[in-house]
């Protein structure tokens, strides 16, 4: 074992690889045991990976709960909804601003729990003062201030590892030039915050509905974002094409108008009445109405 370990790094690891993360250090290493298994030891005529295959049958199964190999620890978080572990930093929901967590370090990962939920992963950083944020944990104070978001540097990291796409930056590009920036800020993060209850590919399906359409609603996201998680067809009559900013904003364009119709929520989601219609009323009030001609003398009865 020790052999085979010190062949392996003279061979693989001299001189040390350049990577920017452990994930990607793990992603050659495995593309290395991939290729290591059709290695032939000397003398050997089969190769490595078929008599590890042949000896799979024999070994003992794995245990059913998994090895800890992570520590606990306890940092604060800071004003700046931070936590230093190891030197780094990494952001945590601004919600324990002030509180210690519990936080379980990996080889590869950085987990913050709140009790037993995991409520931030983050990958493990490996140079000193560098630190991770995600922007999700920033919502609620951008919300309040939603001039600090475009210099935020969540915003940047959510640029550079994709998770703030074109179609993000083409409604945020709508959100101000139909309500402002302050406005237009606002109504992005809020569409940002749909992301905890809703998919990533369904919201983004239906940010691109609605700007094919000329609306910035966060409602319309909403609706649209449920309808791509249910399959809906895109040529439902219920797809928002052609309707203007006034249906945009929530009111249903007539039918007669073209284009298709603004299906509130109420009546996409509330299924048909299953009672009976009301019988006709109408006889039963031409019964008690009172005669012509005889109205005095119904008043008179009654006041007898």
């Amino acid at each position: 074992m020790e052999h085979e370990g010190g062949r392996f790094r003279r061979k693989h690891l001299v001189p040390p690889p350049q990577v920017e993360s452990l994930a990607e250090l793990n992603e050659r290493l495995a593309a290395i045991d991939v290729a290591e298994d059709a290695r032939h030891v000397h003398g050997r005529p089969t190769s490595i990976g078929f008599d590890f295959e042949a000896e799979r049958e024999r070994l003992r199964p794995l245990p059913a709960d998994g090895y800890d190999c992570g520590i606990d620890l306890t940092p604060t978080d800071a004003r700046n909804s931070r936590i230093t572990v190891r030197q780094c930093y990494y952001s945590v929901p601004a919600k324990f601003i002030g509180t210690k967590v519990r936080v379980k370090l990996r080889a590869n990962e950085l987990w913050v729990f709140d009790g037993r939920e995991v409520v931030a992963r983050h990958p493990r950083l490996t140079r000193r003062y560098t630190y991770h944020d995600l922007l999700d944990h920033y919502l609620e104070i951008l919300l309040v201030k939603p001039g600090a978001f475009a210099g935020a540097s969540a915003l940047a990291q959510a640029r550079a590892e994709g998770g703030f796409s074109k179609i993000h930056e083409a409604f945020w590009a709508a959100a101000k030039k139909k309500a402002g920036d302050r406005e237009g800020t606002r109504m992005l993060i809020e569409v940002l915050l749909l992301h905890r209850q809703l998919p990533a590919e369904a919201l983004v399906a239906a940010m691109e509905t609605c700007l094919r359409i000329g609306s910035v609603s966060t409602d319309l996201v909403a609706i649209e974002a449920r309808k791509a998680m249910e399959g809906t067809d895109a040529d439902d009559a219920e797809l928002l094409t052609g309707v203007g900013e006034t249906a945009a904003d929530g009111a249903a364009a007539s039918p007669g108008q073209g284009g298709a119709q603004v299906i509130s929520l109420h009546a996409r989601r509330l299924p048909p009445d299953p009672r009976q219609a009301l019988p006709d009323m109408s006889k039963y009030d031409r019964l008690l109405s009172p005669l012509p001609g005889r109205t005095g003398q119904t008043q008179k009865g009654h006041g007898a």
